[in-house]
């Protein structure tokens, strides 16, 4: 409410002023106020005016009257109001006109952005990553302080570099061309880069950037990247295919071990064939020169033993291919022709475990885009683990009845490709078939419990997935699945088609 009607210097001014206004003499005491100090007092439910002014305002009173000069922006909060005051003296009525304005919005705005930036500043100049910013050719406009780490540049170096300049190493300039398209295209783009250092050392990079685009035009107007250093899971990643190498190249020298009986046997057939035509072959030449008729079969013989030394020739081919070691060699796989491989390689161990062995293979051979020799590392091991399956179900319980398995190929109605074998063993509880390809997990007493997660994982190094289901047989069905988009050729399931036995 209006203090004292006293006259002073200021009253013409005071009635007009939208802004809170009072008048107070050399003491600080308040004299008059205006409406909108009124109102301001009545808003903020204070007891006097004097409560609007700032805590100091008696020492301020007095330097403006002594200094004879205006103090401004003095702030005074209450109730949740920040007001910013200007004091202007009259030295000759020894009055002061406090006048004042409502800056609570402006200066919760303007603190929150010294948070912010305070954030910014924290975050910018102790992350281990590096965030940069970028003209849309890919000149640094600014950079944090981990370049000096990451790329061996301070920021200050960095600005007005160009991508290229910076990031040295194979392929940068194609890569950061498409990104740059990515952005344009996308507004998003993300790539892996082998750099070399400031110092000369490799590094490996993975680069998340946004484009920022100009509201009307939505052209590129500035990027922002982050970028972090990944050489460390780079060379772990490779020391981890390094040992999957090694350890499959062990199982498969593993694998060749306890197939000997099996690849001694299919060798020992054609040899066995070329021993035979060739005595033969003796035997006609030297009745050659009574029966000259005796040089056609000489010849035919010879024949023979070219055809089984062939045969004997790639037997050995293929084990040779089957213990080569190396990194994958994929290409498009006919999976009919791996599948007769494989069933010739276990066929031994299968009929002397009492076993049968069928193919039921599609008629046009799907193909897949596999690695054919891991591809046949995955299939013994589960032709093997289904011979013992079926050996176990038979020690539980004897039959007269041979036990099969069954190796089929198919393309179902949502275009994947199917390899699936099936045995007639005691089967697993849904339990047991979760279980069984998780590492070290076995039930063999010798088992190492690594065959069947190794597989799986070569599967699904060909995009693929392998998985087991409880079979009609009784035993189980572990079925490699294939997405359509493999390289193969187009079959559907077989129907009504004759197994054949092996």
């Amino acid at each position: 409410m209006s203090q004292s009607k006293k006259p002073n210097a200021f009253s013409p001014l005071l009635a007009k002023d939208p802004h809170p206004t009072l008048t107070v003499n050399a003491r600080a005491d308040v004299l008059t106020t205006n409406a909108s100090a009124d109102a301001l007092v009545n808003k903020a439910q204070l007891g006097t005016p004097d409560q609007l002014l700032p805590v100091n305002a008696s020492a301020l009173v007095a330097s403006a009257l002594e200094q004879g000069r205006a103090i401004d922006n003095v702030e005074s909060r209450f109730a949740g109001i920040i007001c910013l005051w200007c004091l202007i003296p009259d030295p000759d009525s020894q009055q002061v006109l406090i006048r004042g304005r409502d800056a609570t919005q402006d200066i919760l705005t303007q603190e929150e952005a010294l948070r912010s930036s305070r954030l910014y500043r924290l975050i910018t100049e102790n992350t281990t990553d590096l965030i940069s910013r970028h003209a849309p050719d890919g000149r640094f406009i600014d950079a944090t302080p981990a370049s000096w780490r990451l790329l061996g540049y301070w920021p200050e170096e960095l600005r007005g570099q160009s991508l290229e300049t910076v990031f040295r190493g194979h392929q940068v300039a194609e890569q950061l061309a498409l990104t740059r398209h990515r952005l344009r295209e996308d507004g998003y783009a993300t790539m892996t880069l082998e750099i070399l250092h400031k110092n000369g050392s490799r590094r490996w990079f993975e680069i998340a950037s946004r484009a920022i685009r100009e509201t009307y035009t939505g052209a590129v107007v500035e990027v922002i990247s982050v970028s972090r250093d990944i050489t460390a899971r780079v060379e772990s990643e490779e020391q981890t295919r390094m040992l999957a190498d090694e350890l499959a190249h062990t199982a498969r020298l593993a694998t060749l071990g306890e197939l000997a009986s099996s690849i001694a046997h299919e060798m020992n057939q054609p040899l066995a064939s070329i021993v035979n035509f060739a005595s033969a072959s003796q035997r006609f030449l030297r009745e050659a020169s009574q029966q000259p008729d005796k040089l056609t079969k000489v010849d035919d013989g010879l024949q023979k033993i070219v055809h089984h030394a062939n045969r004997a020739s790639e037997v050995i081919k293929r084990l040779r291919a089957f213990l080569r070691k190396g990194e994958k060699r994929m290409g498009p796989v006919s999976l009919n022709a791996v599948i007769s491989d494989v069933v010739r390689l276990c066929q031994w161990e299968a009929d002397k475990n009492g076993v049968r062995l069928y193919e039921n293979l599609g008629e046009d051979s799907p193909s897949i885009t596999a690695d054919p020799v891991l591809l046949e590392q995955v299939l013994i091991n589960l032709i093997r683990n289904g011979i013992e399956a079926n050996v176990e179900a038979s020690t539980a319980q004897p039959s007269t009845r041979t036990s099969h398995i069954v190796v089929s190929t198919c393309v179902n109605e949502q275009q994947e490709t199917l390899i699936q074998v099936t045995d007639e063993g005691t089967g697993l509880s849904d339990e047991g078939i979760r279980q069984m390809f998780q590492p070290f997990y076995t039930s063999k007493p010798k088992g190492l419990g690594l065959g069947l997660s190794m597989s799986r994982s070569i599967i699904e190094g060909f995009g693929g997935f392998l998985d087991a289901i409880p079979a009609d047989t009784g035993g189980l069905s572990l079925i490699c699945r294939f997405p359509a988009t493999s390289q193969r050729s187009s079959q559907k399931p077989p129907s009504g088609v004759t197994p054949d036995v092996r």
